[in-house]
């Protein structure tokens, strides 16, 4: 698999891993107006995930759709980031999730408008509105139960605490990462960390939340090593096409 592939690849898989787990909290959020919120959401991540997932079938030029990346690639062969794939457990989960992720990409986005690859540069202009109305949403929520009652503010806390050790593998570079930032490309996230770290400290200030001194890491999944949440979620999102591959709808 060349680098340029797994540089989209990177890029679908997440935001196809963390749609599905915001999917799955559809019907369960605190009041109606937030559970359309969160599904909303989880649409716009879909959409990207597809349109990358279909530019990358295209890529490979063996016949594959976009359903082919999808559906029938094993767990090995995601290279979504772990703390994507990390299970909702609670509100206060989901929404540390979220903005972790929101305000990587945010920056990344911005920084992926300037590559020179045409169609990155073209889905990241056409992301940019969406990730800013992400950002701003989970950094609402982290502020709002941050600044709660003393039963949220635990449990926000909690979260950050037991997410944080997925963070560092965000800008960790894969070779692909490398690669397509050599050749103008791809983005520094030496860069994006830079500006992760400015944002989640303003927050979680305003939060009046804790930044964990832990710096205990867990990575891998850029390189396909996954925790065993993933293997969970894709045997649930592959079940169908998995028994009936040749059904079409």
């Amino acid at each position: 698999m060349n680098t340029t592939l797994k540089y989209y690849l990177q890029i679908a898989d997440n935001a196809l891993i963390l749609s599905h787990r915001l999917a799955e909290n559809t019907s369960k959020g605190p009041f109606l107006e937030e559970d359309l919120a969160g599904a909303n959401v989880a649409l716009d991540l879909i959409g990207l995930a597809e349109a990358v997932y279909t530019e990358a079938a295209k890529m490979e030029n063996q016949g594959q759709t976009a359903d082919d990346l999808v559906y029938r690639r094993e767990e090995k062969e995601f290279l979504n980031c772990l703390l994507s794939e990390q299970p909702n457990r609670d509100f206060a989960h989901l929404v540390t999730r979220q903005f972790l992720l929101d305000a990587f990409n945010y920056s990344y986005f911005i920084a992926l408008t300037e590559s020179k690859d045409p169609f990155l540069s073209a889905i990241a202009f056409k992301s940019l509105k969406e990730v800013t109305y992400h950002l701003r949403r989970s950094s609402e929520w982290m502020i709002r139960l941050g600044t709660g009652t003393e039963e949220s503010k635990h449990r926000i806390q909690i979260a950050i605490n037991t997410l944080w050790k997925f963070t560092p593998e965000l800008f960790e570079e894969s070779d692909a990462d490398k690669a397509m930032l050599a050749n103008g490309c791809g983005v520094n996230l030496s860069d994006i960390q830079q500006q992760w770290d400015q944002k989640v400290n303003e927050i979680l200030f305003l939060g009046h939340l804790d930044i964990p001194k832990n710096k205990f890491s867990v990575r891998g999944g850029k390189e396909g090593i996954h925790t065993e949440h993933l293997g969970h979620l894709l045997a649930e999102m592959q079940f169908l096409p998995g028994k009936y591959p040749d059904a079409v709808w």
